[in-house]
């Protein structure tokens, strides 16, 4: 029998759900029923429900073929964290146009010289006043070319040990001092940015959570990126646009945007099939290697890996139905994720023998295959290192003792001077 929620869910959809309406309007509509993200407080895009509730109301979404809620990292982490972290006055200024999709946030975390050691991080705040001067470089930075806002990490205590000198701040990326320079990536696209600060201003009401002590919001940040690149939450409903003024699809009309998903959906579906089992299976037998036993033994490893990765994102689903946390599948997932698309590229590659050295045209199926041995790099570094996802593992649900960190309590300008001198630590 259906959950009263999904049923609620179900006649609202009936009496609201219109494809004939901007963007806008209509995420306007869904968040202001609560139905947006129906897991955050009433009243800021939400209804105050159980994970599993909320994940009922993601079906009924996808079930009526509507348009779901907006989709970004603002979404993804930026709310959540706030809603955690965050005062009551950022609650009340931050969620609700989140939760419509009027604002894009992306996330100012990851250095040239810190990456997976985040706490080196060397971008620095100084407070002038009700104000905080941001000087600085970050690096890998989605979406920071439309986005609106950006959650930062900066140095604010350099006296005090990596860890505990450290704010987290929203910034306004719209303002003098924030450069923004896309970063070519070698399969041609241009998914990520490095941002320069030059003396860019945050209000201090911006801070989330206390002054120097932003790395256990950075913490909670990450844990909700792992749960979105690798929790296993199901599907979401159907994605029209992204949110935020300056990506420009609220004013379109949303029938509009679902017919371009829809093609967007094949080509994204056709990327992805690269990577699967069939897939390499067909490359197989139409260049004659199905009978070949190491392109035997790969495809074995690959469908024995897929399917247990399968299998565990069910187990995780199922946990988040049942309204429970997030479980170790979080990091075994995208570190699964990771090593699928690893053994995808090897074993097409080395189905295609010297034929896997051409590109575009001139390669098999029009160097798909290429393109994807290319793009797949990505995944191992993206949302957390392999290395990272493994420390986590090992430390948090293997119970093994932590890494030696000898670092951990010497103050940071200390272990920044050394870093200039060439030191080692």
């Amino acid at each position: 029998m259906p959950s009263s929620v999904a049923q609620d869910v179900r006649v609202w959809l009936e009496e609201n759900w219109r494809a004939d309406t901007t963007l806008r309007e209509w995420w306007r509509r869904l968040a202001g029923s609560g139905w947006a993200f129906p897991s955050w407080p009433t009243g800021h895009g939400g209804k105050g429900l159980a994970l599993g509730d909320a994940r009922s109301v993601t079906q009924e979404l996808a079930a009526a073929g509507a348009v779901g809620p907006p989709g970004g990292l603002g979404q993804m982490m930026g709310g959540p964290v706030i809603i955690e972290h965050g005062s009551d006055d950022q609650r009340d200024r931050w969620l609700l146009p989140l939760a419509a999709g009027l604002e894009s946030w992306c996330q100012l975390f990851s250095e040239p010289g810190a990456g997976s050691d985040l706490a080196s991080l060397q971008t620095k705040a100084v407070r002038d006043g009700d104000v905080w001067i941001v000087s600085g470089q970050k690096v890998w930075t989605s979406g920071a070319r439309t986005a609106d806002r950006g959650m930062l990490v900066a140095r604010t205590h350099p006296e005090a040990p990596k860890h505990k000198g450290i704010t987290y701040f929203v910034i306004d990326m719209d303002q003098p001092g924030v450069e923004v320079r896309p970063l070519r990536q070698m399969d041609g696209g241009a998914t990520f940015n490095e941002v320069f600060f030059t003396e860019a201003v945050v209000p201090h009401d911006q801070v989330v959570g206390e002054p120097s002590n932003g790395w256990v919001v950075a913490v909670s940040t990450l844990a909700y990126e792992r749960q979105g690149l690798g929790g296993g939450a199901g599907p979401r409903p159907t994605l029209a646009g992204a949110p935020g003024e300056r990506n420009g699809f609220l004013d379109r009309k949303v029938s509009e945007l679902l017919a371009e998903a829809a093609e967007r959906r094949g080509e994204q579906a056709a990327m992805m099939a690269s990577q699967s089992f069939s897939a390499m299976a067909s490359l197989a037998r139409e260049r004659g290697r199905s009978e070949d036993p190491a392109v035997r033994q790969g495809l074995a490893r690959l469908r024995a890996l897929g399917e247990a990765h399968r299998m565990s994102g069910l187990r995780a689903r199922a946990a988040a139905g049942a309204g429970k946390m997030p479980g170790p599948e979080v990091s075994t997932g995208k570190l699964v994720t990771s090593e699928l698309g690893r053994r995808a590229r090897d074993l097409s590659l080395a189905i295609e023998g010297a034929h896997g050295m051409l590109a575009g045209e001139d390669a098999p199926e029009a160097g798909r295959f290429q393109q994807m041995a290319l793009r797949v790099q990505a995944t191992s570094i993206a949302g957390g290192t392999d290395e990272i996802q493994r420390n986590i593992i090992g430390e948090r649900v293997l119970g093994l003792p932590r890494e030696p960190q000898v670092d951990r309590d010497v103050p940071f300008k200390e272990l920044a001077v050394g870093t200039q001198r060439g030191e080692r630590r």
